[in-house]
């Protein structure tokens, strides 16, 4: 219900928006400070998901937990989804989550609220034994001799 709610305000409030600052500037500034924003928050997620992807590889480089890279990450890349929106509110929740103290502070709110069942490191489960070369692994079908061609093959 909560994310019915979501889809139905989310756009009340980005034309409540629009006619407000459409009505404050004008048209064509309005419009200017929508692509502006396309345009500088592309920037800024092609640039901190640059950073967010190399922490995430020293992570695993480095054998740490790559929980806080990988949250990075996707706040970046739903931030991108929320700068390409056009619309003054997505743009403010997609700048905040660029922003690294608040992406940290939204880390720590989610990490206390979701439980891990089970999380492991290490060598992967043995794997099953390889079979030597010689070995063909099939199916078959036995046919019998007596029953009527299929009409495939020659007779």
């Amino acid at each position: 219900m909560w994310l019915f709610l979501l889809f139905v305000a989310v756009p009340l409030i980005e034309i409540a928006l629009f006619i407000k600052v459409g009505g404050f500037l004008s048209l064509w500034p309005t419009l200017g400070i929508v692509v502006a924003t396309a345009f500088l928050g592309t920037w800024l997620v092609r640039t901190q998901g640059v950073a967010a992807m190399n922490r995430l590889r020293g992570s695993f480089s480095q054998l740490q937990d790559p929980t806080q890279p990988l949250a990075d990450g996707a706040m970046i890349l739903f931030a991108g989804a929320l700068l390409l929106t056009p619309g003054f509110f997505t743009d403010a929740i997609g700048f905040l989550l660029l922003f690294p103290p608040f992406r940290a502070a939204a880390f720590r709110y989610f990490k206390k609220r979701v439980k891990v069942q089970t999380f492991t490191t290490g060598t992967p489960p043995p794997h099953q034994p390889r079979q030597p070369d010689n070995v063909i692994d099939g199916d078959f079908i036995e046919i019998n001799p007596n029953d009527k061609p299929s009409g495939w093959t020659k007779d």
